[in-house]
This record gives structure tokens, C-alpha cells and sequence, in this order.
């Protein structure tokens, strides 16, 4: 009798504990999946939805994905957040838009889902309705979205994790699954659809190269394994700091997660046999083509103050332009457009911080922006002086649409 009584007072102990368990991993898994980040305003509660993500077919909105039974989704049993998650289907049949990347996010393990379901269950539920998603016809005719999914809704597949370690295979699923890297680093088809043949490649997001991931052109760009997990960890290394739509997926993500989830990452991108960094020596001014040689001039008008006379940067205030890995990318749209627009204060982890950076549209034309580009794609980049002031029209005309 007394064991039947201590039993009978420990279970439910057990079960609130078992339950925090269950909502403590949910938490973590749903920063692994960078949740908050579309589904939440700056100086918003949390996954309140109401985010504007612009997409070339109009405006979709992140939704309320508290527990609020009337805007959010506390009407949904896990089976429907299942579906939802991983089919892109809410529980009255009408379809989610690819903008939630369900295209990933089917092959989410169902223990999971349910561990970031059991996790929004668990928050206050925010009665706050969601803007009205805003597309052109006909992709505003949520139907169509049937069609789309027959053809598109899988077609992320895992490669053959066949002999690769235990490391490789976790960093593959944070990578390619719960992170769903590559909704933003593969390009996309007319209809938006991600080309899989390209895979990791590099896409186009608001005016912003997402670059490629892939292990040799990561490498090109002085990436290391170490160097890399620090990053995904710090939001800073040696190769430069997050800026624009990486910015958020660090400060509501990868930050919080576990050091062993951040080498595992590294591992999966760069391979457990990585190709080695490339290094580039700085080019001395008398090796310079006539456009570098005069945007030095500009560089040091502008540029020297934070970033150095030798692009040796400032720590803790301004990133260095010596090993700089965006100054390696082939294509210069990066480049310009943080020139152009500037960043914004930045805080990374720890005391870490960087110090806002003006944009300089105003100060630079065509030519004296092409100049600049190239001194500093030449001087530390590793590549050629090629850039034509038609060409900074060009990007420059795309930042302005």
C-alpha cells in the first residue's frame, strides 16, 4: 500500500518533468530552425508573426504561431502542426505558401515537430491578427499552390549519408533540414521553386548574394572548419562579420546553440576531409590597374579610418579588409550593396560589437564606386580589376526596384 501511494505521488512529478524536458528540447529546436526570425517584428512579442518577407511575386507575412486560438494556432493539434510544418496544409485544407520552407522542413522527424509544438503550446498566447499576404494574381490563388506542390513540395533530398560519421550526418540535418540553408543559399526557378541540381550554389535574397556553401568555394574564400563553426557561433571570424538576412538567423539562432552543433555544421559543409583555405597576399600599389590604383584614393578617404590604411581593421569596431571573404565573391553586388547602403550597429555575442557603417551612395558615382570595387577586389580579393561602371549601373538599378 505505501509503494502504491509514494508510486501515485511521483508520476505526476515524473510527467511535469518529462513535460519540461520535452518543451526544453523544443525550444532548442525551434532556434535551430530560426522560427522567431519570420514570425516576429522587431520590438514584437515573439512568433507573433506580422514580418513582411518580399518575395519577387509580393509580400507574404509571418504568422502568429502563439497559442491564441483566434490568430494564432491554438486551435491545432499536433497532428495539424505536423502537416502544416512538413506539408505545407492547414488544418481547414488551405494551402501555406513556400515562403514557410515546408520545401525542407518535410523531412523534419515527427519527434521533433512535436517538440517545438509542445514548446509554442507552452508560451502566452498574443491575440494579434496577421497582415493580409499581398501577391499578384495568379499566385495569390492559394488553389494553385496544389499544383506547385505535386511538382516541387519534395524534391529536397538528404544525399547518401552512407560511411560518413556521426558528426557529418547531425550537421547534415541541422544544415539542410532544420536550418533549411538552402531555401535562401540555392537559386530558384521562374516560379520559385528551388533548382536542385543547383543545390547550395548561392541564390539572390532582397538584393543580396546568398553565397555558395559548397566545400571548394567555401575553401576559395579562406574558410576553414574552425573558422566557420566560429562564425556560425559568434557571428564573427577572421573572414569577416554576418551582415543583412544573416544577421537575424545569428541573433535568434545559431548563437543559442551547442558548440558541438556548430563544428557539426562545419564538418557537413566543408566535408570531414576539407579542402584547404586559400590564402591571398594583399597586392602592393605599383601592381595595381589604373581603376584600382585610383580607388585607393577613395579607400582612404572613406574607408581607411575604421578598416585601416592596410585593411588590417579595428577590433571590436570595425572587421578587417585583409582575408575579408566578401571581397572574394566573383560577383561584386555584396560589396556594393553594403558601400551603398551601410550596416547598421551590430551586437554579436558576448561584449562583441560593431560599430555602425555609413552608407556612401551619395558620395560615390558609377566610376568612382567602380574604382573602389576594384581596389578592393584586386587588393585583397584575389581577383580582377574587371568591373565596369556599367555594371555598378546595373546593380545599382536592381538595389533600386
Amino acid at each position: 500500500m505505501r509503494a502504491f501511494l509514494l508510486a501515485a505521488l511521483f508520476l505526476p512529478l515524473a510527467a511535469q518533468a518529462a513535460d519540461k524536458a520535452l518543451i526544453e528540447r523544443g525550444q532548442y529546436l525551434a532556434r535551430a530552425a530560426d522560427c522567431v526570425a519570420c514570425h516576429s517584428i522587431e520590438g514584437g512579442a515573439e512568433y507573433a508573426g506580422g514580418l513582411p518577407l518580399v518575395s519577387p511575386f509580393g509580400t507574404i507575412y509571418g504568422t502568429n504561431i502563439t497559442p491564441d486560438k483566434t490568430h494564432g494556432i491554438g486551435h491545432y493539434s499536433a497532428d495539424d502542426f505536423y502537416k502544416a510544418v512538413t506539408q505545407g496544409e492547414k488544418p481547414d485544407g488551405s494551402k501555406l505558401y513556400p515562403a514557410m520552407p515546408y520545401t525542407s522542413y518535410h523531412l523534419l522527424k515527427r519527434e521533433d515537430s512535436d517538440a517545438i509544438y509542445a514548446y509554442l503550446m507552452s508560451l502566452e498566447p498574443v491575440a494579434k491578427p496577421s497582415p493580409q499576404t499581398d501577391l499578384a494574381f495568379p499566385f495569390n490563388i492559394r488553389f494553385g499552390m496544389a499544383f506547385w506542390n505535386m511538382l516541387y513540395k519534395n524534391r529536397v533530398q538528404l544525399q547518401p549519408a552512407d560511411g560518413k560519421g556521426e558528426e557529418w550526418q547531425r550537421g547534415q540535418y541541422l544544415v539542410e533540414v532544420l536550418g533549411h540553408c538552402g531555401e535562401c543559399h540555392t537559386p530558384r526557378n521562374a516560379v520559385g521553386a528551388l533548382q536542385q541540381d543547383l543545390r547550395l550554389t548561392g541564390g539572390v535574397v532582397l538584393g543580396y548574394e546568398a553565397p555558395s556553401l559548397l566545400a571548394d568555394d567555401l575553401a576559395a574564400r579562406g574558410w576553414s572548419t574552425d573558422d566557420l563553426a566560429t562564425f556560425l557561433k559568434h557571428g564573427i571570424s577572421a573572414q569577416g562579420s554576418v551582415f543583412n538576412e544573416m544577421y537575424p538567423v545569428l541573433h535568434h539562432s545559431t548563437q543559442y546553440l551547442p558548440q558541438d552543433d556548430h563544428r557539426a555544421m562545419a564538418t557537413y559543409l566543408l566535408g570531414e576531409n576539407p579542402p584547404a583555405p586559400r590564402k591571398i597576399e594583399a597586392v602592393a600599389e605599383a601592381r595595381l590597374a589604373d581603376s584600382a590604383r585610383n580607388g585607393r584614393q577613395h579607400y582612404l578617404n572613406l574607408c581607411a579610418g575604421c578598416h585601416g590604411a592596410a585593411g588590417e581593421g579595428v577590433p571590436h569596431v570595425a572587421v578587417a579588409m585583409d582575408g575579408n571573404t566578401t571581397l572574394r565573391l566573383a560577383d561584386s553586388r555584396n560589396l556594393l550593396r553594403v558601400i551603398d547602403d551601410g550596416i547598421r550597429e551590430q551586437q554579436f555575442t558576448g561584449f562583441e560589437r560593431m560599430q555602425p557603417m555609413p552608407g556612401f551612395m551619395d558620395k560615390l558615382d558609377d566610376d568612382q564606386m567602380r574604382d573602389l570595387l576594384n581596389y578592393l577586389r584586386q587588393t585583397w580579393g584575389g581577383l580582377d580589376a574587371d568591373v565596369s561602371p556599367a555594371h555598378v549601373a546595373q546593380l545599382r538599378s536592381e538595389q533600386a526596384h
